[in-house]
């Protein structure tokens, strides 16, 4: 761990703030942070486009990290972690809040041909830059509320690494201590989402995110002449039927009410077109939203694979590399969030979930964790060079941030007893 500031925050004002950041009279905690928010949206949409047009990849992320720095270290106090990651403490003693904002930009070509475009073959095409720029704008409203003396819950900013790959940035960050070293009481996490209309929050209680485990899958042959296949043990065409067999893990194994999916992502052979190789090999993932199925999952597909290939006259090897848990929303987090949201005007639903896959999910085996999916005004989907969402995906995603840190400072009040209770407050 290295200790990289002790700052102060820049604000000294008492009570709400207007359009401009200052401060009228006293108010609702919650309604003085969003005023404070509001004040902070246009240096974080200013920091989202910077962010967006200079990109870092996985284990890369030494500059993006930087410059968020740059508006956090004068409001609160940085520790380094998980290699090229970071977190920033705002506000005083006690247990905190930890908000998430991952880092890494994906190994993508960008073509959205906005002036602030990537040119150097990264691409924030997954949001991360909108989840780090939000992060900021709300870790800042916190401090301008602590320097003026409102008692505000402590605020631990997360800049992880390392999201999109192995090891995971979010595991790393636990193996650091920085959660037992502030106390934190839940992780919230918010994630733009295309498929949901714009202005529309997804507070999903339970499972909302798959677990996700690597294969990595070798099926040897015997090679030869393309022309004489019977003098030959193909492990191209025994792949293909490893391939269909593991489908029917899917569609004949698994549970129908429990969502699992078998993806093959590479599969690659040989080096000549008129030679039969030695072995084929395939890489892909298994998924599914069943903490208890997904073990057994992977050992239904070791012995597809391995029992196919010897019925086809050749011998398989699996290894399986453990990813992301399954992602489990905390109810009560979900449900005081969405009660806020939804009294600030905004749609939300508790009916997405998808077997995508987030790091997030080490948070909330834990402590407790919230992952919300805010709608975005794209047509393009996630992890396409397409993707952009507009400026308002900013605001948005922080105000999704926001519910989850205030349902979550709420949440630890009522764990008190009175006494501490409203002494914290």
């Amino acid at each position: 761990m290295t200790l990289l500031n002790n700052g102060g925050p820049e604000h000294e004002h008492h009570g709400e703030h207007d359009e401009h950041g200052e401060v009228q009279g006293d108010g609702d905690v919650g309604a003085m942070l969003r005023a404070a928010l509001r004040a902070e949206l246009p240096a974080a949409q200013a920091l989202r486009r910077e962010l967006h047009a200079l990109p870092d990849l996985s284990g890369e992320e030494g500059p993006t990290l930087e410059r968020v720095l740059r508006l956090l270290l004068p409001v609160g106090r940085a520790e380094h972690l998980a290699g090229t990651g970071a977190a920033v403490r705002v506000g005083g003693a006690g247990p905190a809040v930890a908000v998430r904002g991952e880092m890494d930009a994906l190994p993508i070509a960008e073509r959205t041909g906005v002036p602030w475009a990537a040119a150097n073959g990264a691409m924030h095409a997954c949001g991360h830059d909108v989840h780090m720029a939000a992060m900021v704008a709300l870790a800042r409203a916190v401090a301008r509320l602590d320097a003026a003396g409102v008692p505000v819950a402590p605020l631990l900013a997360v800049l992880q690494p390392r999201e999109e790959t192995y090891p995971s940035g979010a595991l790393d960050v636990l193996r650091s201590g920085a959660l037992e070293r502030h106390q934190v009481t839940a992780v919230i996490g918010a994630h733009v989402q295309p498929v949901l209309r714009q202005g529309t929050v997804s507070c999903t209680p339970g499972p909302v995110n798959a677990s996700s485990d690597e294969f990595h899958l070798t099926v040897r042959g015997a090679e030869g002449h393309a022309a004489y296949p019977h003098l030959t043990t193909d492990p191209v065409v025994t792949m293909a039927h490893v391939i269909l067999a593991a489908q029917q893990l899917v569609s004949r194994v698994s549970d129908p009410m429990v969502p699992t999916v078998v993806t093959f992502g590479t599969v690659s052979a040989g080096t000549a077109p008129n030679a039969i190789p030695g072995e084929a090999v395939a890489r892909g993932t298994l998924r599914t939203m069943s903490g208890s199925w997904r073990s057994e999952l992977c050992e239904r597909f070791v012995q597809v694979a391995t029992d196919v290939a010897k019925a086809h006259g050749c011998s398989a090897e699996v290894e399986i590399l453990p990813g992301e848990p399954v992602l489990y929303n905390d109810a009560a987090l979900a449900g005081r969030a969405g009660a806020w949201l939804r009294e600030h005007g905004r749609t939300v639903t508790e009916e997405l979930r998808s077997c995508g896959a987030d790091d997030f999910a080490y948070y909330g085996s834990v402590v407790p964790s919230l992952m919300m999916f805010v709608g975005v005004d794209t047509a393009a989907g996630l992890h396409s060079p397409d993707f952009l969402p507009g400026e308002d995906a900013v605001a948005a995603v922080a105000e999704s941030m926001l519910a989850g840190y205030l349902a979550a400072a709420s949440g630890a009040r009522e764990s008190l007893p009175a006494g501490a209770a409203r002494a914290a407050s």
